[in-house]
């Protein structure tokens, strides 16, 4: 639970950094971009208002300067002198090529890309004042700007990761100490509970009387929940080593319906199976086959009159496989059904006096996340269905 508390807050917290680095890149470079742009128009502005002063760099230390041309153009957009200070205006080609990209734009202002340029387009009374200026260095700032903010982004992102990390397993030590605490309570509760009640069945066994038997039940009753706490104490203990091999699950449930064949019977249940062989998984033989007798117990306590039962075991596609325990029975409302994992949930709470506590399936889907598998319940035309998938093993996905 911890580990997954852990996972949690360090995803949320990268979560909201990310998109907070982004923003403030982002804002970094949009804000740059306008500001360069606005200083490139205000100096193409103040030479169009006057074509005829070519200003150098030196002559106004405050002012932005770019290598500029200017083209003063007739009413009907043909060339009629070109001036500038940083450009060979000699190429006639080149300037027809700026003259006709410009005039095509509908606004005053905008870029030929081609040639790296903005221009900024005045009318006058004697025809047209165009002004353009080399934004190669603009853009190459901008350029270096992008790369900048993704490699500091990149840096910062694993720097508050690495804190994330620490700062979540700072927070969380407190929540981990607090369930340690309750798992070693419920175990140590339930071993001091084991022996004073074995010592009350055995004394009310060898009393022969009513109470006697009113005791043994309800000791009996007491043992089985002590036991499943128990049980439930040690599955939810992630630090215990628990030893995976390689499992013929197959066989596996075989032999463990073999048992429950003649308590059916006797209860006038029908039991049906459908096993695929050779299924293979990795994992627990004793925990695997806890979680096939707490659904099949189930099947059988909650089945209605001469009800059936239907073991089945399958492929589910290359990699998984699928158990399923679906029985005859009340109803699961869609509620319940998704609270019918939770401990000590009961969608009948009269359960307990035929020796159900609640805990049975809460062990069940223990062992089975432990396993990396997935359990559910379904309920549908008065059949009730609990599902087990689990990885398969190499040695099945050769099959």
């Amino acid at each position: 639970m911890t580990k997954k508390l852990r996972l949690k807050f360090i995803t949320i917290t990268m979560s909201i950094l990310t998109i907070m680095l982004c923003i403030i890149m982002s804002m970094i470079y949009f804000f740059t971009k306008i500001n360069l742009e606005n200083n490139n128009i205000h100096m193409m502005r103040g030479i169009a208002s006057n074509p005829l002063l070519l200003r150098f760099p030196n002559e106004h230390p405050n002012d932005l300067h770019l290598p500029y041309f200017v083209l003063q153009l007739s009413p009907q957009g043909r060339l009629i002198t070109a001036s500038g200070a940083y450009y060979d205006l000699s190429d006639e080609a080149f300037l027809e090529n700026v003259i006709e990209d410009a005039l095509s734009v509908p606004g005053f202002i905008g870029t030929i890309d081609p040639y790296n340029l903005r221009f900024f387009r005045l009318e006058i009374p004697r025809g047209q004042v165009l002004v353009c200026t080399d934004i190669s260095s603009e853009l190459t700032t901008l350029r270096d700007l992008m790369r900048n903010c993704i490699l500091i982004g990149i840096v910062s992102f694993f720097v508050f990761l690495f804190i994330s990390i620490h700062l979540a397993d700072w927070m969380v030590s407190p929540v981990d100490k607090a369930w340690k605490q309750q798992r070693q309570f419920v175990a140590d509760a339930s071993h001091e509970l084991k022996t004073p009640l074995t010592v009350i069945m055995t004394n009310a066994e060898l009393m022969q009387n009513t109470f006697s038997s009113n005791i043994l039940v309800m000791a009996k009753q007491m043992s089985r929940l002590v036991e499943q706490m128990l049980e439930l104490a040690k599955a939810d203990d992630i630090q215990s080593e628990t030893v995976f091999s390689q499992v013929d699950l197959s066989r596996l449930i075989s032999d463990a319906i073999l048992p429950f064949e003649p308590v059916f019977f006797e209860n006038g249940l029908t039991l049906y199976t459908d096993i695929v062989k050779d299924l293979w998984v990795k994992g627990n033989p004793s925990q695997l086959h806890q979680v096939f007798d707490i659904l099949l117990d189930n099947a059988g306590k909650y089945s209605c009159q001469k009800g059936n039962t239907w073991i089945t075991l399958r492929k589910q596609g290359k990699n998984r496989c699928l158990l399923s325990v679906a029985n005859e029975g009340e109803p699961i409302p869609e509620q319940d059904l998704k609270n019918i994992f939770k401990r000590f949930y009961q969608i009948d709470k009269t359960r307990t006096r035929t020796g159900s506590f609640g805990l049975g399936l809460s062990i069940a889907e223990t062992i089975i996340i432990r396993h990396k598998g997935n359990i559910w319940a379904e309920s549908r035309e008065g059949i009730n269905t609990f599902c087990v998938e689990l990885h398969l093993s190499n040695s099945s996905r050769s099959l």
